[in-house]
């Protein structure tokens, strides 16, 4: 899944938006993050444009998970 976050600003006011898009709707994605760049470069309040992507059959969690006892990492050194 793909979701697309930016904020408008009118003023002093600053509203953030979402909008959510399937994991096989990746280029329609970046085309509606194209239009909101558009849009901002043609001097619309629109600002921090930003997509994150997270995959729904993803084998582990995300972030730092903790090691079991059996875990037996060693940096090599020279």
């Amino acid at each position: 899944m793909y979701m697309v976050y930016w904020t408008i600003e009118e003023g002093e006011s600053h509203t953030p938006h979402a909008q959510p898009f399937a994991t096989t709707a990746m280029v329609e994605a970046m085309r509606f993050m194209e239009d909101l760049r558009r849009r901002q470069r043609e001097g619309e309040g629109v600002r921090f444009v930003t997509m994150c992507s997270e995959h729904p059959d993803v084998v582990g969690h995300p972030g730092v998970d903790v090691t079991g006892p059996g875990y037996d990492w060693k940096k090599r050194r020279r």
